[in-house]
């Protein structure tokens, strides 16, 4: 009986009694949910993209007499799911109760979310793999662990830092001369940085401390579920051209010259060409919470990485700080940069990237960067206390 009050919800018995499935549709590989500090999301994975209805997220009303919940739904023309989510999600997260995926049409799949508490919501798609994702704003219940009223980035203590190895496992990054992987050096560099951050004072989360495959969903809970206040997002370069060489930093923007859409497009995997319309909307988003403290920290770690680097080796470019869309950023709520370490392509950089020497140098410098952060905004926290607006 749950089976067919399931079915019977989202229009779906009649159409799946004795009805093979046709032929051309892309499948639901996964259906994966988060619940963050301010959010919770929903992670809709499939094998091939689509194209959303102008629709969007429709909001239903709850139906008390029919005991349903108030529910966003979303329509995903060309997917077929069939019987697999069948008992839906169960979330109990205080602001969703649970997330169905069902057939609608033999030739249409709907994702419904039933919600406890809602504010607002944002909805948009990701590429390889393709993924919809739904996040849901809104206070939690009470009897849950209420971390929606965790204080601005600028009024936070800067204690907890996650770092980000790019890339790992299947995905090896960049490969540059001699065979060198990014994914070994960005991992090699992390833990050193952590070390180092942790020497100074700080907690420390990585998001992957051996050679596996995060996706940027799962990066994203880790440093979210941890509560961090800076995220360090550490890669390689690469470029067609032997003789690039040299050290950049990125913040988020959803403005970006086209050498940012290039990278941004590789630490991404994803096309260049499906950036950026993508990318300007939701950059947006970030750029109006932590843009200003990202670009700071971005300056006082480009300085001490820039001044350490040219003490090791004075031919070092400095590339300056830039900014681009990349996905590991906006979908992070803290102050977050992304650390260009150098060009696995190019045979100085690749042999200076391959010592441990050099490797330490970096690591202490990005946490010399950080611990200067860390005083500078310690330093603001007192001054706002201190002022008489702020002791109001």
């Amino acid at each position: 009986m749950r089976m067919a009050r399931a079915f019977l919800i989202l229009g779906l018995l009649p159409l799946l009694l004795g009805v093979d499935r046709p032929p051309g549709l892309g499948d639901v590989r996964e259906v994966r949910t988060w619940s963050y500090k301010d959010y919770t999301r929903v992670v809709l994975e499939l094998s091939r993209e689509v194209e959303l209805p102008e629709a969007g997220l429709v909001r239903l009303a709850a139906n008390r007499r029919a005991g349903r919940p108030e529910r966003l739904y979303l329509d995903v023309p060309g997917i077929w799911v069939g019987l697999r989510y069948e008992d839906g999600i169960e979330v109990g997260d205080g602001l969703l109760q649970g997330v169905r995926v069902g057939q609608n049409t033999l030739r249409r799949s709907r994702l419904v979310i039933d919600l406890e508490r809602y504010d607002h919501h944002r909805l948009f798609t990701l590429a390889s793999p393709p993924r919809i994702v739904v996040d849901v704003f809104g206070a939690r219940k009470k009897r849950q662990r209420d971390s929606s009223g965790r204080l601005p980035a600028g009024l936070r203590r800067v204690h907890t830092v996650v770092v980000d190895p790019g890339h790992g496992g299947r995905d090896p990054g960049a490969t540059g001369i001699g065979g060198l992987r990014e994914k070994d050096v960005n991992l090699s560099i992390a833990k050193r940085l952590a070390k180092r951050l942790e020497g100074r004072g700080f907690e420390v989360v990585l998001t992957r401390d051996d050679d596996r495959s995060l996706n940027l969903e799962e990066r994203t809970a880790i440093a979210e579920s941890a509560g961090g206040d800076v995220f360090i997002s550490i890669h390689a370069n690469a470029s067609r051209r032997a003789k690039t060489r040299g050290i950049e930093i990125y913040t988020l923007d959803e403005n970006h010259e086209r050498h940012s859409l290039d990278v941004a497009a590789r630490e991404n995997g994803v096309p260049a060409s499906k950036l950026d319309p993508l990318q300007r909307a939701l950059a947006r988003l970030r750029v109006d919470e932590v843009g200003s403290h990202s670009e700071r920290l971005a300056s006082l770690v480009h300085d001490e990485v820039i001044s350490a680097a040219k003490k090791t080796n004075r031919s070092q470019p400095d590339l300056g700080v830039k900014k681009g869309p990349f996905y590991v950023l906006f979908m992070s709520s803290m102050s977050s940069v992304l650390v260009e370490t150098g060009f696995l392509t190019n045979k100085k950089d690749a042999e200076l990237l391959r010592s441990a020497k050099y490797q330490r140098v970096l690591a202490e410098s990005i946490a010399k960067g950080v611990a200067g952060y860390r005083q500078q905004m310690e330093q603001g926290l007192v001054s706002y206390v201190q002022s008489p607006s702020g002791g109001n």
